[in-house]
């Protein structure tokens, strides 16, 4: 596969090394990253709910709520590294460049927050 940005072609595509690596990544971010595993471990436990009472809707929104949760988070940790990696020093344009990262993070979270809840209110009206 030819990278257009640097001009260097390695042979062929290998779809089990990109997966390699996005597991690494993956990896990585659940290892470095606590308040990662607190929500997966939430969005998991609210999604077996929504699979084991069959509601399918409501299992979905779950997942694309909580899948852009995990997007963010990845997504503010890869800016912050390239950010410290850049300037390890103080910079304030570094630090409104991890603001910003920050803020789409906690809007997500939000987002994902007030889902997981009303997805569980519904599931406990729907087990009383």
């Amino acid at each position: 596969m030819r990278n257009k940005f640097l001009g260097t072609r390695q042979q062929g595509f290998h779809p089990i090394r990109k997966l390699r690596i996005a597991f690494s990544g993956l990896r990585y971010a659940i290892l470095n990253e606590s308040s990662l595993v607190i929500e997966i471990i939430l969005s998991a436990l609210v999604l077996a709910g929504c699979f084991y009472y069959r509601q399918w809707l409501d299992f979905s929104i779950v997942l694309v709520a909580s899948g852009l949760m995990l997007v963010t988070e990845m997504v503010n940790t890869a800016i912050e590294g390239i950010c410290d990696f850049v300037e390890p020093g103080h910079n304030e344009k570094i630090g409104i460049i991890k603001d910003v990262a920050s803020a789409a993070v906690g809007i997500s979270i939000l987002v994902w927050s007030i889902t997981l809840l009303i997805e569980v209110i519904r599931l406990w009206q729907g087990v009383m």
